[in-house]
């Protein structure tokens, strides 16, 4: 892999850290802005949105740029909002860099995965997207209990100082090394396709259903990760002092699954997807029905961790494949649809708290969820075999 890749990851672990790291800050935030905690979580609130938002939109706007160009403005753009939130004592301003910082997080994020598969070979496009949402699990891992213990120690703005020198490198790494064709264009090749060419070439049903899965995939996985800590206190019966190592533990299972998923996205995706897929759901099953006993419930942490970022991370290189005349808005779209289960999973486990139906909730949710993507899956691949047995597909829906 082009040493290049290592520091857009860069990027996005700092990114990733700045998405995560309010959880452990909210209320020193709360507390020095004078806002209630309500207030202060909205902050978590309007980033999702940015990032719903953005990733399409932004995507577009970048096509009209070159890929270095691109990356820089959205890199600057996400360091400075940070500074900007660094400094600041009102809170709107406070709030609007959030959005900004998730627009930028967004763009940059897709233009990079064009970029990323744009640097490797045609069959390697897994391996460069394990590279890139690796910093997002090392994010997990590392960079949101270092903000929460920079927040501890020196206040909430150093967490916010920190992300924005960690993006250092990544610009000067950009600046060096990443090639000024277009987005979208190999550094060898001629004009790269057109918005309107890269909106049709996004009609391919194998595409939609990708994201669709790849939605509900994340929507499971951020469902029970949002409710881990009172899950573990509540249910699991540990202390409040484990929240960290469990959370982290979740985080360290996901970097190996991206890290697997690397390594057979790009030769083995469809078994990797099922298998892995009937795994998740009956992981989350299994972990909703031990979750009572400490030593199960920590070893399945770790092995839900893993396969949720093993799996998401093939649907992500699988929408790349199925959108190859689309790299980037492919790129976009995919980050939008990760997004959106991000959003929609706390919700629905929210909900189901909302009702009383108690702490292990979330986990039969984050199942639903995953049984929901199998229908989904088999269903597709049923209609994607009729269509062949009545007329060969066309090349956008013939299986990676």
């Amino acid at each position: 892999m082009p040493f290049v890749l290592h520091l857009l990851g860069l990027a996005v672990f700092a990114q990733g850290t700045s998405e995560f790291m309010l959880s452990g800050l909210l209320p020193d935030i709360a507390r020095d802005l004078h806002i209630s905690l309500s207030a202060a979580g909205s902050l978590t609130s309007v980033f999702a949105v940015g990032m719903v938002i953005g990733a399409p939109l932004l995507a577009m706007l970048s096509m009209r740029w070159s890929r270095r160009r691109a990356l820089l403005a959205f890199l600057v753009a996400f360091l400075l909002v940070h500074v900007l939130g660094a400094v600041t004592t009102h809170y709107g301003v406070l709030l609007a860099t959030r959005f900004v910082a998730a627009l930028a997080n967004a763009g940059f994020l897709a233009v990079a995965l064009a970029s990323a598969t744009a640097m490797v070979a045609p069959d390697a496009k897994g391996r460069a997207t394990s590279v890139l949402l690796g910093g997002t699990t090392l994010a997990c891992v590392a960079g949101v209990p270092a903000g929460a213990l920079l927040g501890q120690l020196w206040g909430w703005r150093s967490a916010f100082w920190a992300v924005a020198l960690v993006s250092l490198p990544a610009v000067l790494g950009i600046l060096r090394s990443v090639p000024a064709d277009r987005a979208g264009q190999s550094a060898d090749a001629g004009p790269g396709p057109g918005t309107h060419s890269e909106l049709r070439a996004l009609r391919s049903p194998r595409l939609v259903v990708t994201l669709l899965l790849g939605a509900l995939v994340n929507g499971a996985t951020f469902c029970t990760f949002t409710y881990l800590a009172p899950l573990v206190t509540d249910v699991t019966g540990v202390g409040a002092g484990w929240v960290p190592a469990v959370l982290a533990l979740f985080g360290l299972g996901s970097f190996v699954g991206v890290g697997l998923g690397g390594r057979l996205a790009d030769t083995r995706p469809v078994p990797l997807l099922v298998a892995g897929g009937a795994a998740l759901l009956l992981g989350w099953s299994a972990l909703a029905l031990t979750a009572g006993n400490p030593v199960a419930a920590l070893v399945l942490v770790f092995v839900q961790g893993a396969l949720s970022f093993a799996v998401g991370s093939t649907l992500v290189s699988q929408v790349l494949y199925a959108a190859a005349g689309a790299p980037t808005l492919g790129g976009g779209f995919a980050t939008a649809a990760l997004n959106v289960g991000a959003a929609i999973g706390p919700w629905c486990g929210g909900a189901a708290l909302t009702a009383g139906l108690g702490f292990r909730s979330p986990l039969w949710v984050s199942a639903l969820l995953t049984a929901l993507a199998l229908v989904l899956a088999g269903v597709a691949h049923g209609a994607r075999r009729r269509t062949v047995r009545h007329g060969a597909p066309s090349a956008q829906d013939a299986p990676a």
